[in-house]
């Protein structure tokens, strides 16, 4: 018993003495944290500076904090606060007082032409920096900012990895040719966006109003989007690897008959239109045959820094990308090297832009024929139809069905025709600028670019209708671009006490040439030269080659250019723009136009104490912007090759009119108000901005048909007609929660846009009340048109007999509004629209320890869709050549027995909430581990899911129809399937 109480009593002492040595370890600091202009500050966190120990300030700005030993600094941060780090030095008591961080409104926003500050900004721009990209499996710079700015819609129907971005800013503002915004890359306009890979870019500046937009003249009515690429920072080399994995699965897919299904329907004596003879006995999934599981990979290899003096970056991309149709996708290698070099005491600073792009790719899409085809045909071939089919050698042995009508095995025309190409681009840049005096520097700017693209088609001599109705059938095409700019402006940059001016001269000249060269002929003896032997062709032999011929062609533009800001007091704010510019593409009478701008802006917070509000900006702008015909020399009167006549034992190559000329044409005008708010609240905790605008595009660029004689051709390209878009656009990005423990900040962007159709006449050309647009198609539907132009109406109206039901004998009940039993033109109304009424962006970003999650959901709503699959193939009697969707077995469709009549009843809402793109990372502690600087391992995943009722293909925006401007809401039959892609990454600092 003794020795158990003398052991309690050596425990008890050594508790005492524990206490008494954390006691003497230990001390307590308390204090006060005010600010400048508010006080006390509550939510203030204190925080041991390499420990987890911290606490927050009260209500009053008070704190206490009990300190371990052996630290002895404390970290005190708050949001729209500069952090400070303080020594205890064995005080007890500290009080600070923490500095406002105006870091956010000292953000460098490009401009054209240069930067300014966010603060100073009097137009609508939006700044996307690079940690705010969209991540995963990018292949596409466009991609970096699908949904992230308010009024931008990026949209890429369906799932080709190499199809094309359709972008609109502020919706449509011209009624012909390019209406998306000016690419401007490193300051070089109309720069290719496939020559730049998208780990080289640092930000993405959108111009979205016209006093914005105005100091790029001519080419800026659709917007401007500047993108500025990386460069070196002065410090250590830093090298970085940023690579990942992905696959893509088919998210969505037209739903047609199974084998079983089918087989079923035709088999059925009850079915009006049963027919044995269509069960062939073979059990085809043809949508699987035609794809595959594609696993694409990517890689960047970068090193950057320098000192005071030079600084680099250079940088490698490959990127190996596998389609999810066979036989398609790309390999693309890209190296681009920016090198800044400082001279003559630091006036003079030289910027070189070295890029290369080597692109090569192949797929089935043909020539001259439908693009993406084998979709179409995979959605109504017959599932009980096998692939290959030993009766069949004329065709390769691949089944087909000899004399039906846009109908061809899937199979045999991904795996019979070859379709490859290669892109290169090469790009230099060079830019000097020279301090002439304090606050003034002359600058010079010269860059070329070189695009140059080659293609081969081959369709074989067994090919199902392209190569056998040719004997084999090869095509080539080159094409070469060039892009000299050169540039010279002159800086003004002085602070006069509170005022500020800043000013820029500028002068542009700008030479572009083209030139094509095109080959394709037919009857070859073998098919082991494919496209690389023309020469072999039978049809060149005989001079009946079915097309061949080449062009060059140029425009210039030049221009002279000045912008003039001025600043008070950081509080008042005014920006002036003019843009002298001519181009030859336009008439004698109209090289030269003006392009003005002005803009003010004023920050309220700075004149009125308002409650949580740090920020409060009123702007105002308006601007006179341009656009240009795509084509060149659509001014001038030209001849072109008509045909041959013989003439003395010969045949002679006759030419006659190719275009009427038009000496006044002239550039389309869009003037544009803007008035927007910016604000700042919460102590920093709110940011965002509002915009409404009213824009109105006159002399649009028109091709009208015209009599033959007085002119000497049936089209003219004439000025006529106006456009107007009204909108409004809201940002908000918010800190929800900000502790030591967890981040979450949220961005929220909306806008809302209207176009209306005022005019589309002029004194001598007069389309009459109303025009229609964009037939539905073959077969049998060529003359069904499905777009309705009206003057003073809303643009993209969607037009046609408006569907009551069917009828109890199978016939269409379409509504007779006359009552004068015919369903015709007078019977038509508008059924639905293909522009969209809104579109949201809705961002997340978490961070949590070493853990990152964001997800981004996009959306678009209130448009419509033509469903042209449903049109075509939703009618249970065209059983007896094609395969039909599913539902037209349902409901009182399947009652159907009569051919397909387009009506309201194809037009579908498409409005769409998608989970475009969600990505988990970890951070790896590499603290102890000297050679590296960053390991972050994540998963991505994009096209997640979409809620939406439409049951196409995909409910993406279709803004045109095969280029038509004037002709929106129409999903055609040959969409690229739907893919959802999952992703799996490393990025890697050393």
């Amino acid at each position: 018993m003794r020795i158990f109480t003398q052991l309690r009593y050596a425990l008890l002492l050594l508790g005492v003495l524990c206490v008494a040595n954390l006691a003497y370890a230990q001390t307590t600091v308390s204090g006060k944290v005010t600010a400048p202009e508010e006080g006390s500050l509550p939510g203030v966190n204190v925080l041991v500076k390499g420990t987890t120990t911290g606490t927050v300030t009260d209500m009053d700005g008070n704190y206490r904090l009990t300190v371990p030993e052996g630290s002895d600094i404390l970290v005190f941060s708050s949001i729209g606060y500069e952090n400070q780090e303080i020594t205890i030095n064995g005080r007890s008591t500290i009080d600070i007082e923490l500095a406002a961080d105006i870091q956010s409104l000292q953000e460098i926003v490009v401009v054209g032409y240069g930067t300014q500050e966010k603060k100073e900004i009097t137009s609508a721009v939006t700044s996307v920096k690079a940690e705010d990209f969209n991540g995963g499996n990018v292949n596409n710079p466009s991609q970096l900012i699908q949904g992230k700015v308010a009024g931008l819609v990026i949209a890429k129907p369906g799932g080709d990895p190499t199809g094309a971005f359709n972008i609109r800013l502020r919706g449509t503002s011209s009624a012909t040719g390019d209406t998306s915004p000016l690419i401007i890359v490193d300051g070089v306009p109309g720069a290719d966006l496939g020559s730049i890979d998208p780990n080289d870019i640092a930000s993405v500046d959108v111009l979205k109003d016209g006093s914005a937009a105005a100091i790029y003249g001519t080419r800026a009515t659709n917007g401007v989007i500047l993108i500025t690429t990386k460069s070196g920072k002065p410090g250590k080399a830093r090298i970085e690897y940023n690579g990942y994995v992905s696959t893509d699965q088919i998210s969505n897919r037209i739903g047609v008959l199974t084998p079983g299904e089918y087989r079923s329907l035709v088999n059925d004596p009850s079915f009006a239109y049963n027919n044995p003879n269509l069960d062939l006995g073979s059990s085809t999934d043809w949508f699987e045959e035609l794809t595959r599981t594609p696993i694409s990979h990517v890689h960047n290899l970068s090193l950057s820094g320098g000192n005071e003096g030079t600084t680099y970056r250079v940088s490698l991309n490959y990127r190996d990308i596998e389609a999810l149709a066979k036989n398609s996708g790309f390999d693309q290698l890209n190296a681009r090297l920016n090198l800044t070099q400082k001279a003559l005491n630091d006036k003079l600073t030289l910027n070189m832009v070295l890029g290369t792009t080597n692109r090569t790719y192949s797929g089935f899409d043909q020539p001259e024929d439908n693009v993406d085809i084998a979709f179409r045909y995979a959605t109504i071939f017959n599932p009980t139809a096998p692939i290959y089919d030993a009766r069949f050698p004329e065709y390769g042995g691949y089944y087909q069905s000899p004399g039906s009508f846009n109908y061809e095995n899937p199979v045999a025309i991904v795996n019979q025709l070859t379709y490859d190409g290669i892109k290169r681009n090469i790009t230099t840049n060079f830019k000097a600028d020279y301090q002439l005096v304090d606050g003034l520097t002359v600058g010079a700017f010269y860059s070329i670019q070189r695009d140059n693209q080659s293609n081969g088609f081959y369709a074989p001599k067994n090919a199902y209708t392209v190569g056998l109705n040719s004997n084999g059938r090869a095509q080539r095409n080159m094409e070469e671009k060039l892009n000299r700019l050169f540039e010279t402006t002159l800086n003004y940059d002085k602070d006069f006490g509170s005022s500020n001016f800043k000013a820029l001269l500028g002068y542009s000249h700008q030479y572009l040439t083209n030139e094509n060269f095109g080959l394709s002929a037919g009857n070859f003896l073998t098919d082991a030269f494919t496209y690389n032997n023309i020469g072999a062709s039978e049809d060149l032999a005989r001079n009946i080659a079915p097309g061949f011929g080449s062009f060059k062609e140029s425009s210039t533009l030049i221009a002279g250019f000045g912008r003039l800001n001025y600043s008070f007091n950081d509080t008042y704010y005014a920006q002036a723009i003019v843009r002298r510019e001519g181009s030859s593409k336009f008439g004698e009478e109209n090289k030269w136009a003006w392009f003005p701008a002005a803009s003010v802006g004023v920050d309220i917070s700075n004149l009125a104490d308002i409650p949580f509000v740090d920020l409060l900006k009123l702007r105002v702008g308006y601007g006179v912007t341009g656009s240009l015909p795509e084509d060149n020399y659509v001014s001038l009167a030209k001849l072109q090759p008509i045909g041959y006549f013989f003439y003395n034992g010969n045949y002679i190559q006759s030419y006659g009119p190719g275009s009427n000329p038009n000496p006044f044409l002239k550039w389309e005008r869009k003037t544009e108000w803007n008035v927007g708010l910016d604000f700042t609240m919460l102590d920093f905790r709110l940011n965002g901005s509002i915009d409404v605008y009213d824009r109105t595009t006159t002399d649009l660029l028109f091709p009208v048909n015209v009599p033959v004689p007085p002119y000497q051709f049936p089209t003219l390209l004439v000025n006529l007609g106006e456009l107007n878009n009204r909108g409004v656009e809201l940002t908000l990005n918010g800190a929800v929660i900000d502790n030591d423990n967890l981040k979450w900040d949220v961005g929220f962007n909306f806008a809302a846009n209207k176009t209306k159709i005022v005019s589309l006449s002029s004194d001598e050309f007069d389309f009459g009340d109303e025009t229609f647009r964009a037939n539905l198609g073959a077969p049998g539907l060529n003359s069904t048109q499905l777009v309705r132009i009206k003057e003073g109406e809303p643009l993209g109206q969607l037009w046609g007999p408006v569907y009551n039901g069917i009828t109890e004998d199978g016939k269409w009940d379409l509504n007779d509004f006359n009552n004068d039993g015919n369903i015709d033109r007078a019977d038509e109304r508008v059924i639905g629209n293909g522009l969209p009424d809104f579109t949201l962006g809705l961002n997340n970003t978490f961070n949590y320890g070493n853990f990152d999650l964001n997800f981004f959901f996009r959306g678009s709503f209130g448009h419509d869709l033509v469903n042209t699959f449903r049109a075509f193939y939703e009618v249970p009697k065209v059983i007896s050549s094609y395969n039909i969707l599913k539902s037209a077995t349902e409901g009182e469709i399947s009652r159907l027995t009569e051919d397909a009549k387009f009506s309201s009843y194809h037009v579908e809402s498409a409005s769409f909430f998608r989970l475009d793109n969600a990505t988990l990372g970890y951070n790896i502690d590499v603290s102890n581990i000297d050679f590296l600087s960053r390991l972050r391992f994540y998963v991505s995943g994009q096209n997640l899911f979409t809620i939406t009722n439409y049951t196409g293909v995909d409910p993406e925006v279709r803004f045109d129809d095969g280029g038509d401007q004037l002709a929106p809401g129409i999903e055609r039959r040959d969409t690229y399937f739907l893919n959802r892609t999952f992703t799996l990454g490393v990025n890697i600092g050393l």
